[in-house]
């Protein structure tokens, strides 16, 4: 059977998006190849015929990631009440509750840390998000304010994804929202 021209580059794009919705939900470590490729009707083995190895993968999808975030973001920046908005949004239940559509910063950015493969793309995102944020705040202490806001948001959202308790996790979000929208 022949393939289209535009086949090779349909799987690419293909595993790209799994594995970024994966490595957000499960973490990089948690996230085999095999298991990806077999979510996706496809072999192991005809992974490297796309990337030279996982790490290129997980930058790759990484910047799909920060692609997706800048997207759903825009119109949150764009909007009467930005940063309130964004605190919002952020500090969501469902963001909370869906961690391979939400940012991926919570996720893969401790873990890239720790395993000692810190990446320019999560640079980038942090880049970002803080200049966004830092857009939206008065004073010649914007640049510092963004950075304990934006920490303040990851880390609320780390620890209420990682309670049992549902009543404790709602209350780390709601805590930490009301704390920043008192900044903001």
């Amino acid at each position: 059977m022949r393939y289209s021209d535009d086949h090779k580059a349909k799987t690419r794009q293909r595993i790209i998006e799994e594995a970024a919705h994966l490595f957000r939900r499960d973490g990089v470590g948690a996230t085999g190849l095999q298991p990806l490729m077999k979510t996706l009707g496809l072999t192991h083995g005809g992974f490297y015929a796309h990337f030279k190895s996982k790490d290129e993968l997980v930058e790759t999808a990484l910047a799909h990631s920060a692609e997706q975030l800048n997207s759903s973001t825009e119109h949150v920046f764009a909007s009467e009440a930005p940063l309130a908005t964004f605190i919002r949004s952020y500090l969501s239940t469902a963001h909370c509750a869906n961690p391979g559509e939400g940012c991926p910063l919570p996720t893969m950015s401790a873990e890239l840390g720790q395993r000692g493969q810190a990446s320019p793309v999560t640079d980038q995102i942090v880049r970002n998000r803080l200049a966004a944020i830092e857009a939206c705040l008065p004073g010649e202490n914007a640049a510092e304010e963004s950075i304990a806001m934006l920490s303040t948001m990851i880390g609320a959202l780390v620890l209420a994804r990682s309670v049992s308790d549902p009543e404790l996790s709602q209350r780390l979000l709601k805590t930490a929202r009301q704390q920043l929208l008192n900044q903001a």
